[in-house]
C-alpha cells in the first residue's frame, strides 16, 4: 500500500484523516505524515489497511497503469 492509494482509499469513502486514525487506531498525525511521504511502521501499515478493507476499498497493485484502490462491489 503506497502514500497515494491511501488518500485514495479515504476520498472514494469519504473518510478524513481523522476518522480513518480512529478507525485505525492510528494517530492522525500518524495518518498525515505517512500520506506525506513518511515511512511507517508494518504494523501501522497494516492497522490502515485493515480499516479500509473492512470499509470494502480493494487495493490494485500497480501494474503499469501505476497503484489504485476500488470500492467492493455488494456482491462480493
Amino acid at each position: 500500500m503506497k502514500s497515494v492509494q491511501i488518500k485514495m482509499a479515504r476520498a472514494a469513502l469519504g473518510w478524513g484523516v481523522r476518522e480513518l486514525a480512529e478507525k485505525s487506531g492510528v494517530t492522525a498525525n500518524t495518518v498525515s505524515r505517512i500520506e506525506n511521504g513518511a515511512d511507517a511502521k508494518l504494523s501501522t501499515m497494516n492497522a490502515l489497511q485493515a480499516a479500509f478493507e473492512a470499509a470494502g476499498i480493494e487495493f490494485i497493485p500497480e501494474n503499469g497503469g501505476g497503484p489504485g484502490v476500488r470500492l467492493k462491489s455488494a456482491g462480493q
